[in-house]
């Protein structure tokens, strides 16, 4: 037995799958007041990228009957990981990987101007392309039957961030397994409508609860009940968010393959093996022979026989996985290598000589700007994927040569 079971007064017991790996206590406390919740099926599930999170610890598994926490989703709703492998060799690759690296910026918006600075967002579409357009017509008439009943929803970033990678720790990577095959991998999510989405409900979440919040452990742990409006309308848009996060990886996946294209002179079809998979998200599933609703934040579905990805840091190794269907698990699997320090601890930390020693392997950004995604920032992936034998076996280990940060 790889996990660790943390008993929990007047709640439900927490299993662990973190031997070897360092959790903080703060993450410790978070866990065990989800944990309390009268909701909870059986017990959380942790995996070994866990640390403290807003709402609801990252890397936690959480089914519940009867209820459903939106801050534990999230505001990045559906945000996950998409890779393909494609046809060509390192061989075929470029001497100098800057071109790619600068054809995929082109091709994709990324990152985020302050509207301070400018009325026009280099992270959003200016004029979408056909595709998009194509894939928004898709979306719309569920995006107009949410906003309909939530008008306050229509006045974000939605159709002009389709297709687009956003900021923080989503990337684009072009990467080599262990045959020395090219992979492109990318990580991102439903972009501004599905935090507009995350934060309305939160809100309205805490708002029905305002009389018995001061008696839940913290309020982001504020909850809708079964059978109420709020509970239906919630799971319709965060049901169509996690729809727009899997079309907006798809369609980014495919400008960057036609970027590539335009660098590297040999053709090639990037359509094999390819996997797209949620990790912050809730679904309806069946566990123990009960239908429960599963949340998992932080974490990846790994359903015996099904393929994940398991990201690691910026300059460390990334795993394709198959999981092994451990229900203990509710079959799970961790989404990365989880942070080990916060973001202004990493700035504080580390210089941008640090960062250019740690990516020397890597064509990337090496800039203050992107210090707080520096490896040393997060956990030891080795130990993380350790943790976590009984859940997946690796199917392909991955490591970057081409890095795009937003």
């Amino acid at each position: 037995m790889s996990y660790q079971v943390q008993d929990v007064t007047a709640g439900k017991p927490i299993k662990l799958w973190t031997e070897g790996v360092p959790v903080e206590d703060d993450a410790r406390k978070q866990l065990m007041n989800t944990a309390q919740m009268p909701f909870i099926f059986r017990h959380l599930a942790v995996m070994p990228d866990v640390h403290l999170g807003k709402g609801s610890t990252i890397g936690s598994v959480i089914p519940t009957q009867g209820a459903i926490i939106p801050a534990a989703v999230g505001v990045d709703i559906g945000c996950g990981m998409m890779a393909a492998r494609t046809t060509l060799t390192a061989a075929d690759l470029p001497d100098n990987l800057h071109g790619l690296r600068s054809a995929i910026e082109t091709a994709v918006p990324h990152g985020r101007t302050p509207p301070r600075q400018s009325r026009r967002d280099k992270g959003a579409w200016e004029n979408p392309p056909e595709a998009v357009d194509a894939m928004w017509a898709s979306l719309l008439p569920g995006f107009a039957r949410i906003t309909e009943k939530y008008p306050r929803l229509k006045n974000t970033n939605n159709h002009k961030h389709l297709g687009t990678l956003g900021t923080g720790n989503h990337f684009i990577e072009v990467c080599l397994d262990e045959a020395d095959h090219v992979w492109f991998m990318l990580h991102s999510g439903s972009r501004g409508v599905g935090n507009a989405i995350g934060n309305l409900f939160i809100e309205l979440a805490q708002a029905d609860m305002r009389q018995h919040i001061a008696n839940l452990p913290d309020k982001d742990l504020a909850y809708f009940e079964e059978g109420s409006e709020h509970f239906a309308d919630y799971v319709d848009a965060v049901g169509w968010a996690q729809d727009y996060a899997r079309r907006n990886r798809d369609v980014m996946m495919v400008n960057v393959v036609a970027a590539a294209r335009q660098v590297i002179a040999k053709p090639f079809t990037a359509d094999v093996e390819a996997v797209n998979c949620h990790h912050n998200y809730v679904q309806r599933e069946t566990h123990f022979g009960s239908e429960v609703l599963v949340t998992r934040k932080g974490a990846v579905s790994a359903r015996k026989g099904e393929l994940g990805i398991i990201p690691g840091s910026m300059g460390a190794r990334s795993y394709i996985v198959r999981g092994l269907g451990n229900e203990e698990a509710f079959c799970s699997c961790s989404h990365g290598a989880g942070r080990s320090m916060s973001r202004n601890e990493a700035r504080r930390r580390f210089t941008v000589d640090d960062q250019i020693k740690a990516t020397a392997h890597v064509e990337c950004r090496k800039d203050s700007e992107v210090i707080d995604e520096i490896p040393m920032a997060y956990k030891d992936i080795d130990a993380v994927m350790h943790a976590q034998r009984e859940l997946v076996e690796v199917v392909h280990t991955l490591r970057q040569v081409v890095c795009v940060k937003g």
